[in-house]
């Protein structure tokens, strides 16, 4: 998982809970971060930048970095997936064939359907899913806005409407 937050730590969550491997890619320096995945079950976290301990099945990327499109295939194993699962996502940049090869493959996720919804709805009480989360007031917006683009902000943003 390519940016630890807010999405990111449920699906964790969920994906230990189904017997998966999880490994937590941060931005460099995000300790934090880090020690957030590993207290959820991550056997490795560490930097965007650094090579995991054994090449990856699938990586999900959260973060709306398009550079780490080709850092992520780069480190799957043949036949791997690089699912792209924001809703916004700076460029890809171009990238050598190489890092495609051995049928790799690169996908997208638009949206999630009501069906989708419910199966979460009725998985998470029997994972059972904790979020972590930071309140904001309402005219603190900008602080959490600004605190989550720079990554100082590991939890999902609340704001309060009082």
């Amino acid at each position: 998982m390519y940016g630890f937050g807010a999405a990111a730590h449920i699906v964790a969550q969920v994906a230990r809970h189904q017997g998966r491997e999880i490994f937590a890619f941060t931005r460099r320096g995000d300790l934090a971060a880090q020690e957030f995945a590993r207290s959820l079950g991550a056997v490795w976290a560490g930097s965007a930048d650094d090579t995991p301990p054994a090449p990856l099945d699938a990586a999900i990327i959260f973060a709306p970095v398009g550079d780490l499109v080709p850092a992520a295939l780069r480190v799957l194993r043949k036949g791997g997936v690089v699912v792209c699962g924001g809703i916004h996502m700076s460029d890809i940049p171009a990238f050598p064939y190489r890092d495609l090869w051995h049928e790799r493959t690169i996908r997208s996720v638009a949206n999630l359907t009501r069906q989708d919804g419910r199966e979460f709805l009725d998985l998470a009480p029997r994972v059972p899913v904790r979020t972590a989360t930071e309140t904001f007031p309402l005219e603190h917006a900008n602080e959490a806005l600004d605190r989550l683009r720079h990554g100082r902000l590991t939890e999902a943003a609340v704001l309060l409407l009082e």
